[in-house]
């Protein structure tokens, strides 16, 4: 189970993104096999991004390689774009009340 976490820069005030993503947030409700999205911001920072999970690597590999995130690649409010592949530590998540069952893995 995969987790992509994305961290950008805004060059648009933090309530102009609040309403993107008011906008935009039930299109990525939608992404197939996407389990979850956490939305981050840090107004002061003017920081963004999101943590997301997903069911399988081919899931994440769709929707890095699909229409959403190309959107988010270059919109011209958001820029110093990161994006990193993470796998979970699935034990000592479950410790930590992390939202991820610990029946597999390390």
């Amino acid at each position: 189970m995969p987790i992509l976490q994305i961290n950008f820069k805004l060059n648009a005030a933090p309530t102009d993104y609040r309403a993107v993503c008011e906008s935009i947030s039930q299109a990525i409700a939608n992404v197939p096999d996407l389990l979850w999205k956490v939305w981050v911001l840090n107004e002061a920072e003017k920081e963004a991004g999101g943590i997301y999970r997903f069911k399988d690597e081919r899931s994440l590999d769709n929707y890095f390689s699909g229409p959403i995130a190309a959107q988010i690649n270059s919109h011209p409010a958001l820029f110093d774009l990161s994006a990193k592949r993470f796998d979970v530590m699935k034990g000592v998540t479950a410790i930590t009340h992390g939202p991820i069952p610990a029946t597999v893995g390390a």
